[in-house]
């Protein structure tokens, strides 16, 4: 990488952390041009340089933390030898998260993530295609084993990934009944019997 290059990531990455700092502060309503610009100490025109526009930052910020918070989860599934300690390691991992994370969590889980994805479902999973193919490709040698039931990968994910989302959401919004710690324990056993191809 040339220096140029090098300059140009350095700059991006001043933005993009910049951004979480502004969205943890003030919210996605307080996450201007502005704002952004006076807590990085960039130009308006870098960032339009290296974003396009303050959406185009946002973008970039939330995928760059939902690719971490999904290799997160993958790395845990590919530490796992049983698919059923795989299941717990996910929960876990996407859990530990959330909880070291917040506030980049509270933005991969906000309502203009979820415009965005629902506005462009294909281009936001294309956009997170190494980490979704190796949460199938774990699950694959599972289901051909006979430990995972032979359901569609899509409803696999649903099910697997779905209660981890719903509580994470819960606790994100900060009800004061979700327990991590208890969830971390029951949620995997719950998750579990519903993939399992072992006979209930």
């Amino acid at each position: 990488m040339s220096p140029k290059q090098q300059r140009g990531v350095a700059t991006a990455d001043l933005l993009l952390d910049a951004a979480l700092r502004v969205y943890a502060e003030k919210g996605e309503q307080g996450l201007t041009v502005s704002a952004v610009t006076k807590a990085s100490g960039v130009s308006l025109g870098s960032l339009y340089h290296h974003f396009g526009s303050i959406d185009g930052l946002v973008e970039a910020l939330t995928l760059r933390w939902m690719g971490r918070m999904l290799g997160d989860v993958v790395t845990a599934l590919q530490r796992s030898r049983t698919a059923r300690s795989g299941i717990g390691a996910l929960v876990r991992a996407y859990l530990d998260f959330i909880q070291e994370h917040r506030d980049a969590a509270l933005l991969v889980h906000s309502p203009a993530a979820d415009r965005k994805g629902m506005a462009d479902g294909n281009q936001a999973r294309a956009s997170q295609e190494a980490p979704v193919s190796a949460f199938a490709a774990w699950f694959q040698p599972h289901i051909e084993a006979g430990e995972i039931a032979p359901l569609p990968m899509p409803l696999i994910e649903s099910l697997v990934l779905g209660p981890v989302i719903g509580l994470a959401r819960r606790w994100l919004s900060g009800i004061e009944d979700v327990d991590l710690d208890e969830a971390a324990r029951i949620l995997p056993e719950r998750i579990w019997r519903s993939v399992s191809a072992e006979p209930k």
